[in-house]
């Protein structure tokens, strides 16, 4: 959880608040009208629900405070660190603690009074039972008075610390007050830090960003430094130390040689000797400010010889800056930068992550192939152009050489000038450079002669092909194909060119269409085309035999129909009635019938021959069973004022205008 996560707590309500909060929506939220003449267990019921509903309120209030406020050990060491140093670890968890305790006892105490309520024995037993349920959890939330303060406090100076990244890119200033390192800041930075010409006008820790190389950087400036123990520091001081101990950032330690700070160059010195343990594994870069009053040339023998032994190590970078007259701050910042660049580089090379990265690198170095010296081909007018000390090109030149982007302006410009490929063939002939290719010479394609290794490769292919017909792979199988199913892929094959034939015509085209003679259709061409394409016509010939008896068999009941009516034999005579009318059996065919005066018959009855409610019934035992368990659920639904299972219609039985709840002075609900 970074920084920035922090400003979101929402804020902390006192106790008194706190209770005004609850109560108001345990009254507003929960009925408010009880009778006495009700039944006991509804009596019961309503002022459990009042208990309950007020110790959930607590609970989520409290939850919410103690979720909301981080755990200090689950933050990053520096957040951590500074919390403790701004607001003392053990206050912190002490104050989470007691709400967390608080939270338990209004639970408690819920608990016991519902268990009480569910054995009152009269509406006043019950209302004094609530009363003294919402007055305990009311004493316990005033005691917490403190604690509630506490973290309030907390959450506003939170919200006001800046947003820190402690796994970033950082620039850290430090040194002793009034040594410059707020105007180095507001130079680098788009920060604003106030400046002013007295010790600890910095008392908190401020955050800067710049951009360098493409990268986000963030520039922290801390408080200034004493030299003294840390048990005598303060927590001003404290909070630049805690930065230098956890942040892995690149150090500027900032000296004003020219004492205008109120600390002798020795002070200065001695402070980076002491606080040196917290720059372990972090770049150092040494910045002497100031130098606009007084250079490190100008110092005593004894200070340059303090001032030496800090130099004179490997790890120290010396950077002379003034902040006043800018002379060297963005040299300053560029090194510090590249030295924290190189830094964090070689902490990754030297971790364990990176021999997986490494492994699936490859760098591919170029060899050359032969001893040639190919050297860069530059035109003999640009050589003479580059040594008289003229541009390669200028286009204001009159002898200039002529490049194509001019012949095409000469020409008309884009989209007008064709550029003319073969001017730049190389050819034995300059004049073959114009000729046109033919595509078909003396009876020959000339694409077929662009490979000169055509002949060898047809030959090859040629052999392969006769290898594959000899060893019979060609050679069609009839035994795959079953002797039931030849008959039905004839046919498909057949419908299957018809729909493409149907699909090719739809096609529209720009040729005319050629009139052509359609060849008849008849069986024995069907059956010589099928022989023709390797298939048994068998099957189809007897299915379209069979297909011909019964079309002239309907076509001479038809005719028969048509000259006199319809044949009916001496049963279906004796079913005639007086007023012309025929009883018709199942097994009669469908159709309308005649009667030899020419009348209408009576259709066919079409109802179903068998009940479809009792398939898969096994006797009438069954049927029984199945219509005794149909009555048992009918009544289920006309208990529920439902037809069957799938009435789902919902009456308004709560018309809003009447259950809205409390009405105030206005009459309107809303």
């Amino acid at each position: 959880m970074a920084a920035k996560g922090l400003k979101g707590i929402a804020p902390v309500p006192s106790a008194n608040d706190f209770l005004d909060i609850v109560l108001s929506k345990t009254q507003r939220k929960t009925p408010t009208e009880i009778h006495k003449n009700f039944k006991i267990s509804r009596i019961r019921s309503f002022y459990m629900r009042k208990v309950k509903f007020c110790q959930d309120c607590f609970d989520e209030k409290l939850g919410a405070i103690l979720t909301e406020f981080p755990i200090l050990d689950n933050l990053h060491p520096f957040i951590s660190s500074l919390m403790n140093v701004l607001y003392d670890k053990n206050h912190y968890k002490l104050a989470l603690g007691q709400l967390n305790t608080a939270r338990h006892l209004l639970d408690s105490v819920a608990k016991d009074y519902l268990r009480l309520l569910k054995f009152g024995d009269s509406l006043y037993r019950c209302k004094q039972l609530k009363k003294a349920a919402l007055g305990r959890m009311a004493t316990i939330m005033r005691r917490q008075k403190d604690p509630l303060a506490y973290l309030e406090q907390v959450r506003q100076h939170i919200s006001r610390l800046p947003a820190i990244d402690p796994n970033t890119r950082t620039l850290l200033i430090c040194g002793y007050p009034n040594v410059g390192k707020s105007s180095f800041m507001n130079k680098v930075t788009r920060a604003e830090v106030d400046v002013q010409p007295y010790a600890f006008t910095t008392k908190s820790l401020f955050v800067g960003h710049l951009d360098y190389k493409y990268l986000r950087w963030q520039v922290i400036d801390t408080p200034g430094v004493l030299d003294h123990p840390l048990e005598d520091m303060n927590t001003i001081e404290m909070q630049s130390i805690t930065a230098l101990a956890h942040l892995r950032a690149c150090i500027l330690y900032f000296m004003d040689l020219s004492e205008q700070c109120g600390y002798s160059v020795e002070a200065q010195c001695k402070l980076f000797h002491s606080i040196k343990p917290l720059f372990a594994n972090k770049p150092v870069i040494l910045v002497i400010n100031k130098i606009d009053v007084t250079r490190p040339s100008d110092l005593s023998p004894e200070n340059q010889a303090l001032l030496a032994e800090i130099t004179s190590k490997e790890d120290v970078t010396v950077q002379e800056i003034s902040c006043y007259s800018e002379e060297g701050v963005m040299g300053a910042r560029n090194t510090a930068c590249e030295a924290l660049l190189a830094h964090r580089v070689e902490a990754k090379l030297k971790g364990s992550k990176v021999k997986g990265i490494v492994n699936r690198i490859h760098v591919a170095m170029p060899k050359a192939r032969d001893d040639v010296v190919r050297e860069p081909f530059i035109p003999e007018i640009v050589k003479q152009r580059m040594a008289a000390g003229k541009k390669a090109y200028d286009p204001d030149d009159p002898n200039r050489p002529k490049l194509e982007r001019d012949i095409e302006a000469e020409h008309g410009g884009p989209g007008i000038y064709s550029f003319n490929f073969k001017k730049t063939y190389t050819l034995e002939n300059e004049e073959w450079k114009q000729d046109v290719v033919p595509e078909i010479w003396q009876g020959k394609n000339i694409a077929d002669f662009i490979d000169p290794d055509i002949a060898e490769k047809l030959e090859a292919l040629e052999r392969e092909e006769e290898k594959l017909v000899a060893e019979g792979f060609y050679d069609s199988d009839d035994s795959f194909i079953d002797s039931e199913y030849e008959g039905d892929m004839a046919e498909e094959d057949v419908n299957r060119g018809k729909k493409k034939i149907s699909s090719m015509k739809r096609v529209k085209s720009n040729h005319p269409t050629l009139p052509r003679v359609k060849a008849p259709r008849s069986l024995s061409n069907l059956s010589q085309a099928l022989t023709k394409a390797g298939y048994d016509p068998s099957k189809i010939e007897e299915r379209a035999i069979l297909l011909a008896k019964a079309a002239g068999a309907k076509r001479k009941r038809d005719e028969d129909e048509d000259e006199g009516g319809m044949e009916v034999d001496e049963e279906d005579e004796e079913d005639w009635e007086d007023d012309g009318e025929m009883e018709v059996d199942e097994d009669t065919p469908r159709k309308k019938l005649r009667t030899e005066k020419g009348s209408r018959v009576v259709a066919v009855d079409r109802r179903a021959r068998t009940d479809r409610s009792l398939a898969g019934l096994g006797g009438p035992e069954d049927i029984v069973k199945v219509r005794k368990m149909y009555a048992m659920q009918a009544k289920r639904f006309r208990r529920t004022g439902k037809k069957n299972e799938a009435d789902t219609h919902i009456p308004d039985l709560k018309p809003k205008h009447l259950f809205s709840g409390k009405r105030g002075f206005k009459a309107d609900r809303r």
